[in-house]
């Protein structure tokens, strides 16, 4: 076995396992480089194993493994049957099935060695990966390998699992019904062979058959249209069932009367008229029926919209027992608890802060990623992350009582809204339906009257099926899901069609400031002044360290790094500053009346702080907000059209500023909690406004879920994001006003492929109430009409889309 040798930090070469370069040390073993202990380890495990064709496949594929390597009780809480028994997909009494999130699966290496765990360890059955949700499914045999050794085994050679509290308290997540599926293949095998069968009857040919032949094939066809008719077309039974019974038209009822009427018609045909009957045009039709449906459901189900804090919050936390850490399940956390949380960790509960230099970050729950720093004595809300050395606290409330709880206490998330636009083609099909079947019992009764008893049942048959909504049906989700597929392409992500008629009704659009409108990670910090020595820079720190002001939380990201000194006496003044005492020497911190500059500094598109020692300034900060890029140029779009609002948890430092970026037009709101914004939300609606708000942090969870339409912007997709209706990336912000725009064109391409529809129609209705068309005729025009309406909607949708400068292809 070879050895590893040490070498000095000095010395340069890059890791074999995970390309980084070794900038602490470099480890020589096996006649390669590694950084740390932990890539060797990992190199160790394929090598001992015969899978070190791993690094074939990619050059440096792996991950760093100086944190994962060491060795920690970080999973002792899957030793808990309780946690198992929830975490498991499947468990007998041979194997078990789990599926994890791994966020760091990202190339082909990456699949091959996950689908390769069973070589790693004989207890593991297999894994197989889905790169798309980054989630692999291990199955294994518990008597050989525990699910802790599964989560070790993962993290020891790069890729640990993240399992959280959504992953214990587990949802059912909507997928398309595989009984739509399977009515979709059994209509298509049933058309399929029923258009085979009829094909004689096509080209005229069916005499050559022979009178036995040509009964055969119509008594194969109606053998076919039995499972068509009782099963493929069970939705639209029931749904036509409903809408009659509580005394609505929907467009399911026109569809339901044409497939009974085509159905029992073909019976009569073949069976005492003798005739080749319509049974493959009823295939056809249910066919082309469920594509529609199917391509409506099938949407964006890899992103998730109704998360929620358990998707984020940790599984398990380190309690204190008499000094001595034991690893326990969130779910089994008490008040009274000493808890510690570490570097990184997010608190799990609300809590008193008992030890240690609490550097709390908010961004998780209010989008504000300056953490704000807390003193001993003083409650943390559940839902920050700690930044620095680990903290002790005593637990007050139990994680399903504590603040982020409370934000889904709202009505909001306990039903679905019910200020949804109700569907266009659902409002226009209960007219439509009216009309067709008075047409076609005015027809019935004019041929009947004349004595035309066969005639008068054609005619009644024919205007049924070409008036069937087959076109009317298919042109809604096919637009919509047109536009889906547009709006996705370009990184915005809704949740169903639905949204995009909701969003051609908005006319209110209020915004989150922070972190929708800003973006404090461009947030710019400058000084001008006398140079600032270590001391003094010491001091500002110390001075801002002791507030939650937004101005200086951007002043103490500027002065990361630098250690605060001991300041007594500080005091902070609201609207104005901070004062404290030092080396008694007064040091005062903010507005320039606060510090008595007799020099006005002016500075526009931002805020300046005075930094001044015993009366004399010695210099002074200019903190710009960092608004997002061409932001007032799509705010000043959208109030072209639409009121326009702006929602924000922060102080009003910024309204002048805001004012004059965006004008006076615009309602501001500042100090707002997030009760408030949700408040705000329900008073708009109630004014009969069409609302659209858009935020990013959990305190605007609840007015997202309160609007008609919520959107969440975030800088990464598979980032954390509030319930909303829709996932926006924010590089495509500015492209806001042109989302809004083409969903109200999608509903014009709507009506314009429903006219289209519907001169198919009326066409055919003249000339089936004279009976000069046969029902093949009319069910040939169907499908015809079907496939015109469809490419006219995907063409029209894709090129006025590329038009917009939205991302889309013609064709």
């Amino acid at each position: 076995m070879s050895k590893s040798i040490i070498h000095s930090s000095k010395a340069t070469a890059t890791c074999f396992h995970c390309g980084e370069a070794c900038q602490d040390e470099i480890l020589h073993f096996d006649q390669k480089d590694f950084c740390c202990t932990g890539c060797k380890l990992v190199y160790e495990v394929l090598n001992e194993n015969d899978l070190c064709t791993y690094y074939d496949i990619a050059d440096q594929p792996g991950l760093t493994q100086k944190t994962a390597s060491r060795k920690d009780n970080r999973f002792d809480y899957l030793d808990d049957k309780d946690v198992i028994k929830k975490l498991l997909d499947f468990q007998n009494e041979q194997e078990s099935h789990i599926t994890f999130t791994i966020p760091m699966i990202h190339c082909a290496s990456c699949i091959w060695l996950l689908e390769n765990l069973h070589k790693l360890n004989p207890g593991i059955i297999s894994g197989r990966v889905d790169f798309i949700k980054k989630k692999v499914q291990v199955k294994f045999q518990q008597s050989q390998i525990s699910l802790k050794e599964v989560v070790l085994l993962l993290s020891k050679i790069g890729y640990e699992p993240t399992i959280n509290l959504a992953d214990v308290e587990k949802k059912k997540v909507k997928v398309t019904d595989k009984k739509l599926i399977i009515k979709l293949a059994v209509a298509g095998f049933c058309f399929g062979n029923m258009m085979l069968f009829s094909l004689p009857e096509y080209f005229a040919e069916a005499e050559l058959l022979g009178n036995g032949f040509k009964k055969t094939f119509n008594y194969l066809n109606v053998l076919l249209a039995l499972p068509v008719f009782f099963y493929a077309a069970t939705d639209y039974y029931r749904s036509a069932w409903l809408s009659i019974r509580n005394k609505a038209v929907n467009m399911d009822v026109p569809i339901a009367i044409g497939i009974i009427t085509l159905f029992f018609y073909s019976l009569y045909d073949i069976f005492f008229l003798l005739n080749e009957g319509y049974m493959d045009t009823l295939g056809g039709l249910l066919f082309f029926l469920l594509i529609g449906k199917y391509y409506q459901q099938k949407t964006y189900d890899t992103l998730s919209f109704d998360r929620d804090y358990r998707s984020y919050f940790p599984v398990a936390v380190t309690k204190l027992v008499k000094d001595e850490e034991e690893v326990i399940p969130l779910i089994k956390l008490n008040v009274g608890d000493i808890i510690k949380v570490r570097n990184e960790e997010l608190i799990p509960a609300d809590s008193i802060l008992l030890e240690g230099d609490a550097y709390i970050d908010y961004s998780f729950v209010t989008g504000e990623e300056i953490p704000v720093v807390k003193k001993k004595g003083e409650l943390i809300y559940a839902g920050g992350r700690q930044k620095g050395n680990a903290l002790t606290l005593a637990v007050q409330k139990s994680p399903s009582q504590g603040y982020l709880t409370d934000l889904w206490n709202s009505d909001s998330f306990e039903k679905e809204k019910t200020n949804s636009l109700e569907s266009l083609a659902t409002s226009i099909s209960g007219k439509f339906t009216f009309t067709v079947i008075f047409i076609a019992l005015t027809a019935f009764t004019f041929w009947a009257y004349q004595g035309q008893l066969s005639l008068a049942v054609l005619s009644f048959t024919s205007v049924l099926i070409i008036t069937c909504p087959c076109a009317l049906a298919m042109s809604t989700p096919f637009t919509l899901g047109n536009t889906l597929r547009v709006f996705g392409q370009g990184k915005f992500y809704l949740k169903n069609a639905h949204v995009i008629e909701k969003m051609a009704q908005v006319d209110t659009v209020i915004f989150d400031k922070t972190g929708t409108l800003t973006a404090p990670s461009q947030a710019k910090v400058t000084y001008t002044g006398e140079d600032l020595s270590p001391e003094s820079k010491s001091i500002i720190k110390a001075l801002v360290n002791q507030s939650t002001h937004a101005l200086s939380n951007r002043i103490n990201a500027w002065l990361d790094g630098v250690k605060a000194v001991v300041i007594d006496e500080v005091k902070e003044f609201s609207g104005q500053g901070l004062l404290g005492i030092y080396k008694n020497q007064e040091v005062r911190l903010g507005s320039a009346d606060f510090v008595n500059s007799q020099v006005l500094v002016e500075r526009e598109g931002g805020n300046v702080v005075f930094f001044a020692v015993e009366g004399v300034v010695i210099g002074h900060f200019f903190i710009q907000s960092g608004l997002r890029k061409d932001i007032d140029r799509v705010v000043a779009e959208i109030k072209m059209g639409k009121g326009v609002h702006f929602l924000s948890g922060d102080q009003d430092h910024e309204r002048a500023n805001l004012k004059r970026i965006f004008g006076n037009d615009v309602l501001m709101n500042f100090n707002q909690s997030p009760s408030d914004k949700l408040t705000y939300i329900e008073k708009l609606n109630k004014r009969g406004l069409t609302t659209l708000m858009i935020g990013d942090g959990l305190n605007d969870a609840g007015a997202l879920r309160a609007s008609q339409v919520g959107v969440a912007i975030t800088d990464k997709i598979t980032n954390f994001s509030p319930a909303s209706d829709a996932i926006m990336d924010a590089e495509v912000m500015t492209k806001l006003p042109s989302f809004l725009q083409f969903a109200k064109i999608s509903r014009k391409i709507i009506k314009a492929s429903f006219g289209l529809s519907f001169t198919y129609n009326t066409v055919g209705v003249f000339f089936a109430v004279q009976g000069l068309v046969s029902p093949v005729f009319c069910a040939i025009l169907m499908p015809i009409s079907s496939i015109s309406v469809v490419i006219f909607t995907t063409l029209t949708t894709n090129y006025l889309a590329y038009k917009r400068g939205l991302k889309a292809k013609i064709w």
